[in-house]
């Protein structure tokens, strides 16, 4: 069954900007509640994560969304009878999910029907040959060994380290806060465990010879926002996690699960309150008290929590003044995730050879790579993410129709590509590309269309740089080195979501909300 619809609480809240700018309130100490009140910024999938496990824990829960709906990058599209999830559409370890709704005393599975995949993903090279990559053991050693038997051996060691990396980085440390020096020293021998200074691709190919082979058992950490030649191995945790839990889609597309979640805190009493963008967080006397929304209201607050983009939330809602680790210098000297091109389009036909989730590669790997990671140049050639639910869900469509998105690694925005100008040159070149390889005929039947840039990220998403993950996870911008849950410079400021501890993706964003609460005030009974 599918989640059922609840509507969002907006009425009064998307006042439009008065021309001359309110006198902000000032914070007052006389509220009548007696609960302390949370206020959390965003209502992506770590803010509502955030929103239920402080709820439960007695806080009286605020949520500020700037958007005309909840989700953040999980909002959803609704153009011409086509739903496009804007975002995450790879739902792994959904007990995480399912621990949210056992909080509220509610069953995952009655709100939501997440359907497995299989294949997880068909990962297609520029040669027209394919590895269809799922959880299936057998089915597994049968695909390395359609391209290299003599790389069985290495595969399997392959699968002991990933394995290790699982027990080690993610149970051992995926709701860590992380908020004590004595927390990274007491993590150490499991990062030299892990070898953990090595980067993925280096640990791939230090047990598989096929470049291909290497190809796929590297690409993971694209969906985090990281270059497998430069994110520690670390992260072949996400492997052994696709193995142990699967890979699943909700019917109903991601924004299902958000329904689900905003379901649950309308339960608590929790509205999300939606055009309500956060322009400031308050500080007095050193200690964050409330926010300042963009018509200039003040909203109260015992502690703020922020869902949105880590580093836009420092340089821009934090004072220089209040930052000493946080800096604009600090700020800046990271090194951030890609960019994200996101052509949302429809079709009047349907593509049934098309698998739910499909790698469309180009020609280059570590050369691409390189152009967008390190020198910041927008290539002529890419490799593709192509997103079809209604393999799965024909209900994402009109009868009759398919409905996809896809996705394109690009440089953020450092880059200085001029998307207004560059977007359909460039779409219309993934256009052609993708007909002239999985979708024949794909240009006579588009029926809708819609695109979203880096530009789009850092206007509409307020994401720095345009970044579609914050930080790139690097060994030392992960973990201690990563943003902290409970902020470093500010008490009372707290932060979940892709850009602080554990990071990007479903599962480590609902870590992050995990984690928090090991470093949130104990409200007093």
């Amino acid at each position: 069954m599918t989640a059922p619809t609840h509507t969002y609480r907006t009425e009064g809240f998307g006042r439009p900007a008065k021309t001359q700018r309110q006198v902000p309130q000032q914070p007052t100490n006389t509220r009548t509640h007696q609960r302390p009140v949370a206020v959390v910024i965003g209502s992506g999938f770590g803010g509502l994560a955030a929103a239920i496990r402080l709820s439960v824990k007695g806080y009286e829960v605020k949520i500020l969304e700037k958007l005309d709906a909840p989700g953040g990058r999980a909002y959803v599209h609704q153009q011409d009878g086509f739903t496009f999830d804007a975002g995450p559409t790879i739902i792994t370890a959904p007990f995480l999910l399912e621990e949210l709704w056992a909080l509220c005393g509610k069953d995952f599975a009655d709100d939501v029907n997440l359907v497995a995949m299989d294949p997880f993903y068909r990962v297609r090279f520029a040669d027209g040959t394919w590895f269809d990559y799922n959880g299936d053991a057998e089915h597994m050693r049968a695909e390395v060994a359609r391209f290299a038997p003599d790389d069985l051996p290495g595969y399997a060691r392959f699968l002991e380290e990933a394995e290790r990396c699982k027990t080690l980085g993610f149970e051992g440390m995926g709701d860590m806060a992380f908020d004590q020096l004595s927390d990274l020293a007491g993590a150490i021998p499991d990062f030299l465990r892990m070898g953990a200074w090595r980067s993925l691709y280096s640990l791939v190919a230090k047990h598989l010879r096929n470049d291909k082979l290497r190809i796929v058992m590297s690409f993971h950490p694209l969906l985090i926002g990281g270059n497998p030649f430069a994110v520690t191995c670390a992260y072949a945790l996400i492997n052994a996690l696709e193995r142990t839990w699967g890979v699943h889609s909700a019917m109903g597309g991601t924004g299902a699960i958000v329904r689900g979640l905003v379901g649950l805190l309308q339960e608590r009493g929790v509205q999300v309150r939606c055009n309500s963008p956060v322009t400031q967080i308050r500080i007095v006397n050193g200690r964050a008290c409330g926010v300042e929304l963009d018509t200039g209201e003040f909203v109260a607050a015992d502690i703020v929590v922020s869902n949105g983009d880590t580093a836009w939330t420092y340089k821009n809602l934090v004072a220089p003044e209040h930052r000493r680790v946080w800096t604009d210098r600090k700020i800046a000297k990271g090194r951030y995730s890609m960019g994200l091109f996101v052509w949302y389009f429809g079709t009047s036909r349907q593509y049934h050879d098309v698998p739910h989730h499909m790698m469309v590669l180009g020609p280059r790997y570590k050369g691409l790579l390189q152009d967008i990671f390190q020198h910041h140049h927008l290539a002529d050639d890419f490799s593709l993410y192509l997103h079809r639910p209604t393999a799965t869900d024909p209900s994402m469509a009109p009868q009759g129709c398919d409905t996809f998105y896809v996705l394109s690694p690009v440089p953020h925005l450092d880059s200085g590509t001029d998307w207004a100008r560059h977007a359909e040159t460039y779409r219309a070149a993934i256009a052609q590309h993708l007909a002239a390889t999985v979708l024949p005929g794909l240009e006579d039947c588009i029926v809708t269309s819609k695109v979203t840039t880096p530009q789009d990220f850092h206007d509409r998403l307020w994401s720095y740089k345009g970044a579609g993950f914050g930080l790139e996870p690097l060994l030392l911008q992960s973990a201690w080195f990563r943003p902290h849950n409970r902020s470093e410079d500010i008490p009372g400021l707290f932060v979940v979501g892709a850009s602080t501890h554990p990071g990007a993706g479903v599962p480590g964003v609902l870590m992050s909300a995990k984690a928090l609460e090991t470093v949130v005030p104990h409200v007093p009974v």
